[in-house]
């Protein structure tokens, strides 16, 4: 692949600069909106990039005007947001902006790594056959945005509410047991316990969905209404 990085953090800039080197991927890497601008018109149409990774708090401009900018101009290049700004709102202007996934800061290279890589899929119209929706009922997680709404309106989670939402979507129809989901989910979780997430999830996608299996643990039932 061939990556623009607009990212004005030198440690996080020459980081992700050695893994996609590493990777075997060419990368520009500019930290000003304005030399991100000159050099996306510098470089088509031979040369063009396959996909953009924007910061949004650049020392010249937002990000988030910059994408308006560039699509406004028919920049077609799958984008990545990679921020510190994590609230929904600000994920809800990224994606209405005319970003293709959104990643929060701090994250794990691999992550960063999938996602990329999706996203240049999806624009290149191969997405392998993978189903990114996940739907319980009126309930719809978007695994590639990580956008849940819920009869259509969106819902707020935190990265671990997301993250045991998501297991338990996957696997509708069976049991996870406590240990499963405490293992696969909650070992960064800052010492709240499964039952706490779980009480939290339901206050905000209802109390239907996931259902408690004495004993065992939780599950959410196919085709729940």
């Amino acid at each position: 692949m061939k990556i623009l990085m607009i990212e004005d953090d030198l440690a996080i800039g020459r980081a992700l600069l050695a893994v996609f080197q590493d990777e075997g991927h060419a990368v520009v890497w500019v930290r000003m909106a304005e030399g991100a601008v000159a050099r996306i018109h510098a470089e088509a149409p031979a040369g063009q990039f396959d996909a953009v990774l924007l910061d949004l708090g650049l020392p010249d401009g937002d990000g988030a005007t910059l994408l308006r900018e560039l699509r406004a101009q028919g920049l077609g290049l799958p984008v990545l947001i990679m921020t510190a700004r994590d609230s929904l709102e600000d994920r809800l202007n990224g994606f209405n902006g005319g970003a293709d996934d959104y990643l929060i800061k701090p994250f794990e290279i691999p992550e960063l790594l999938v996602r990329l890589r999706a996203i240049v899929r999806r624009s290149s119209g191969n997405v392998d056959g993978v189903e990114a929706l996940w739907r319980s009922g009126e309930l719809v997680l978007d695994e590639s945005r990580m956008l849940v709404t819920r009869a259509g309106a969106a819902v707020s989670l935190s990265r671990t509410e997301f993250a045991l939402l998501l297991t338990l979507m996957k696997e509708s129809g069976r049991v996870l047991t406590r240990a499963e989901l405490e293992q696969g989910v909650l070992p960064h979780s800052e010492g709240q316990t499964l039952d706490v997430h779980i009480s939290n999830l339901r206050k905000k996608i209802g109390d239907r969905v996931i259902r408690t299996v004495r004993g065992v643990g939780y599950m959410v039932q196919r085709g729940h209404e």
